[in-house]
């Protein structure tokens, strides 16, 4: 089975009434970010195959249009070709260890473990409660996906993370900016000091961004994005270095070429110093 005939055979479970996510703050924008992957992919030409997420919007009682606005075509690619960027990072580690465990901090209602499962993979998906709950009621259960409920500051769901040996690799996809600074150098000391041998991907956005959100000033239809407290730009990533002497490597991931002129400006936006202090950043972290 392919991957794609995979994650169309794996159906959101059928409700009778459409299910309220009840969603408020930071967890709500997990809804802005379904909404462009559905709408990305039911495009003919779409950057990412993601049926699933089509089929999540369809079972969710939330005026998505009314509340975050119509789809929009620069929206909805960067967000495709964000998610398959932490797909392509995730792939490239279980193809070297195909047993490993891969952490999805707060992954809200991604579906990346039914895009990139290789049969043998295990998956923990680390979920505050509410978000936690909402995932097992839409999502199809399977034995190799498992859902945390906590905050992803805790750090007990490094418990969780058996077969250390067989390799780890940790995402926070959309989190990390959420997050206080000294939290955010935590959660990556403390992968490299208990993952050795594995792998983080994070994403960031450079301070102006951030300090808007504070403001109050950045609103995506009705939603008002949350106050967003860290911050990095693609050319600060060497700062990370020194969250934890276990950390062996920091590099740039680019997106994959996209749509049409826009798609091509940014697989190449890191590229051109211009665009890359203002853009969002994606890197990978390996540990030693």
């Amino acid at each position: 089975m392919t991957i794609s005939e995979y994650i169309d055979d794996a159906a959101v479970p059928h409700a009778d009434e459409k299910i309220d996510p009840r969603l408020q703050g930071v967890p709500e924008t997990l809804l802005w970010t379904l909404w462009n992957r559905a709408c990305e992919a039911r495009r003919p030409d779409a950057v990412l195959h993601d049926p699933m997420a089509q089929r999540l919007v369809e079972a969710i009682d939330y005026p998505f249009e009314d509340r975050l606005g119509p789809a929009h075509p620069l929206f909805s690619q960067v967000q495709g070709l964000r998610s398959l960027t932490f797909d392509r990072a995730v792939q490239d580690y279980v193809a070297h260890h195909p047993y490993a465990t891969v952490v999805a901090l707060g992954e809200g209602l991604e579906t990346g473990f039914w895009r990139s499962d290789n049969g043998t993979l295990q998956w923990l998906s680390v979920e505050l409660p509410e978000v936690a709950e909402l995932r097992e009621r839409l999502l199809p259960t399977h034995p190799r996906h498992h859902i945390v409920s906590g905050s992803v500051t805790d750090l007990s769901w490094l418990e969780r993370v058996r077969d250390r040996d067989k390799g780890c690799i940790v995402t926070a996809q959309g989190l990390m900016m959420y997050l206080r600074p000294g939290d955010v150098r935590a959660v990556i000391a403390a992968c490299a000091e208990q993952l050795p041998g594995g792998a983080m991907v994070l994403d960031s956005l450079p301070r102006w961004v951030t300090k808007a959100t504070r403001q109050g000033k950045l609103k995506v239809g009705q939603l008002t994005i949350p106050a967003m407290h860290w911050s990095m730009a693609g050319d600060e990533r060497d700062k990370l270095y020194s969250a934890h002497p276990g950390i062996a490597d920091v590099r740039a991931l680019t997106m994959p070429p996209g749509r049409g002129r826009m798609g091509a400006l940014i697989e190449r936006q890191h590229r051109i110093p211009l665009f890359r202090s203002i853009s969002p950043a994606v890197t990978e972290v390996r540990f030693t």
